[in-house]
């Protein structure tokens, strides 16, 4: 019996041990995959133990943290641009960088909002004062609307309209609140939310290329652990995971 007692307190101290020793993965993330990463890092972490916390945002604001030393193992960039920002400055593992996701262009209103818009054309009419945009000048969804208004001819008559916000998820709050008529955000983001509706989708010839990048940062004090968790990301798991939100997978 005491050697039952023995082992059994030596094995809660190994455990404890073990809590102690547990890897802690920082991961800088665009707003825009809050909800699909916090999944596919519960999946990880029934599986690993090890612990992934995020640091959610827009992703200029991310790369600019980053560039300032802020402690990053991986970033995930809504877009390329950020994320070639870092490379030409060497703070990230370039071997690691994949394109892993996109995603598409929708214009939303409230969920009761007798608003008929069709088009992008729509955001132009009288009954549309304001349109909510992620940061148009910094931020990649706000920077991705830019140009689709741009290549239908529309920035300048909906520029004037336009209420910039500091990530996709703020443009989204700000027609569920009913502080503006419009907005134009991530079909993914309209797709969680139950106050708004989406009056029409951005069809892909009227839309720029998508495209989510996501990398080992340079300067990580987990390599090793940022490493196993980014394959994990690249995994068919995680895939599954990305397609449920609604994002396109690319293999």
């Amino acid at each position: 019996m005491k050697r039952l007692v023995q082992a059994a307190l030596t094995a809660c101290l190994l455990a404890v041990a073990l809590q102690g020793r547990a890897v802690t993965i920082m991961v800088f993330a665009a707003a825009s995959l809050t909800d699909c990463l916090k999944e596919t890092a519960s999946d990880y972490e029934k599986q690993t133990g090890e612990k992934v916390v995020f640091n959610l945002g827009a992703s200029s604001f991310l790369a600019r943290q980053i560039e300032e030393g802020a402690p990053a193992d991986i970033f995930l960039s809504a877009d390329e641009a950020k994320m070639d920002g870092l490379e030409a400055r060497g703070l990230i593992l370039k071997e690691t960088r994949k394109s892993r996701l996109s995603n598409s262009l929708v214009i939303v209103v409230a969920a009761d909002s007798p608003l008929l818009i069709r088009s992008p054309k729509d955001l132009t009419q009288a009954g549309v004062k304001r349109v909510a945009l992620a940061d148009p000048q910094t931020v990649p969804a706000g920077i991705y609307s830019k140009q689709c208004l741009e290549k239908l001819n529309l920035w300048s008559a909906i520029e004037p309209k336009v209420v910039p916000t500091d990530n996709v998820r703020a443009a989204l709050a700000a027609v569920e609140s009913g502080n503006v008529e419009a907005g134009m955000v991530y079909k993914t983001d309209a797709a969680i939310s139950k106050k708004i509706k989406v009056a029409c989708e951005i069809p892909p010839r009227d839309s720029p290329n998508i495209s989510y990048s996501m990398a080992v940062v340079k300067a990580s004090q987990e390599p090793v652990a940022a490493k196993k968790f980014l394959a994990y990301l690249n995994s068919e798991n995680a895939g599954r995971v990305f397609k449920k939100f609604g994002f396109v997978v690319r293999e």
